[in-house]
């Protein structure tokens, strides 16, 4: 049970709720978007998130899309994690998601909630960052869409009131070579020490990583460091480490030096799969 009440709203349109957000913010509710509502519920019993009101918006129609338009997936952030994979349009996408948590709280967490949560992981944004899809925004300032490689930097940067709608990504993406890995201490259901999602594009390999830092991340310098085929996969992965946007996770899950070595065993697996032009989703 969340220890402190909230009042309930569930909007029918995307201007009603961003409109209901800057009422009930401008009355001090410090309202909430809500889609699944697992974190809003995590936090909330551990009194690290407080909020007088929730807006659900996960029956507005734009929230629920999915399907393929003018030549893009697109993927409501309202969706979840299940819906996602089940569908099986993107599988890089579907696996990746599909390694968080369990099947039944996959149910629940949604693609905008994961992409937007709090939690440092946020894996479902890795197959977005690989293949620069764009977002679609709404907020006090107007709707609009951009490229997610503008928007996120360690988190989803947002003002104040605004919605994440959906994700959409060139379906093309979904015939190329992919990989995804996860790598965890114990548990089939625990969080990573590492994810990576990646895939072999004509100009080469991308990756994205979650659990190596605190934070989810691509790195373009990472990424012309691996794809330098004059050297040895070991050599270009020992090199990329040298370049990480920061340290190494250092935590109870595992230490830095395990975490990197983790890291480095599951990278080579990687290239050599997508250097042959192989597929893994695991």
């Amino acid at each position: 049970m969340i220890p402190f009440p909230f009042d309930y709203y569930r909007p029918a349109t995307l201007q009603e709720a961003v409109a209901l957000f800057g009422e009930l913010d401008a009355g001090g509710k410090r309202p909430l978007y809500y889609n699944g509502g697992t974190e809003i519920l995590t936090l909330g019993r551990m009194r690290e998130v407080h909020t007088e009101a929730v807006i659900d918006v996960k029956r507005i129609p734009e929230c629920r899309m999915l399907g393929r338009h003018a030549g893009m997936f697109v993927w409501g952030a309202s969706l979840t994690l299940s819906e996602v994979h089940d569908a099986g349009l993107f599988p890089l996408l579907g696996k990746t998601g599909a390694g968080v948590a369990d099947r039944t709280s996959r149910n629940k967490i949604t693609l905008g909630g994961n992409i937007c949560s709090q939690f440092i992981y946020k894996e479902a944004v890795l197959p977005l960052l690989v293949t620069d899809s764009l977002v679609r925004i709404v907020g006090p300032t107007g709707d609009r869409v951009a490229p997610i490689g503008q928007l996120f930097d360690q988190t989803l940067r947002l003002g104040g009131g605004d919605l994440l709608v959906q994700a959409m990504t060139a379906t093309g993406y979904a015939e190329l070579p992919y990989v995804t890995i996860k790598r965890r201490k114990s548990s089939a259901i625990d969080y990573p020490l590492v994810t990576i999602a990646a895939i072999r594009t004509q100009e080469g390999m991308r990756f994205a990583f979650s659990g190596l830092c605190a934070f989810p991340f691509r790195s373009l310098e990472m990424e012309d460091i691996l794809n330098n085929r004059e050297l040895p996969i070991a050599q270009r992965i020992q090199l990329a480490s040298a370049a990480l946007p920061g340290p190494i996770l250092n935590d109870i899950k595992g230490s830095a030096l395990y975490r990197k070595h983790v890291w480095s065993v599951a990278m080579t697996e990687a290239m050599e799969a997508l250097e042959k032009g192989a597929s893994i989703g695991r």
